[in-house]
């Protein structure tokens, strides 16, 4: 049986190979995606200066279902980082496999207008 450390493990060297190919810059910043048993929280990072430009989360509001609440959360990370002039980013997924939570996170950034 697999315990919850070894996937934390696995899950932590495929990000680490997803952050070797992928780096935010000023004008297309790293949208970053963590994801808890209970919760889903997004950023949007510059890597070059290493400073986190926008963020949300699922602890801001009112969940109906996971997928909903990530769908929410993605959608109000968009509006975030298009109040600050940032249209294009590029995706970084944690490790995560892009299904589920993950992926009706970025469908909701998609449709609040960021490209990527």
């Amino acid at each position: 049986m697999v315990s919850k450390a070894d996937k934390n493990e696995s899950r932590l060297k495929r990000h680490k190979r997803v952050r070797a190919k992928v780096s935010g810059t000023a004008e297309c910043p790293r949208l970053n995606v963590f994801r808890s048993n209970k919760n889903i929280y997004a950023q949007i990072i510059d890597d070059v200066t290493g400073v986190t430009l926008v963020s949300a989360s699922s602890l801001d509001m009112e969940n109906g279902s996971n997928k909903e609440a990530a769908f929410k959360v993605g959608e109000a990370i968009a509006k975030k980082a298009i109040d600050k002039g940032i249209d294009k980013v590029v995706f970084d997924r944690g490790g995560y496999i892009y299904h589920g939570r993950v992926k009706e996170l970025a469908e909701g950034a998609r449709q609040g207008g960021l490209k990527f």
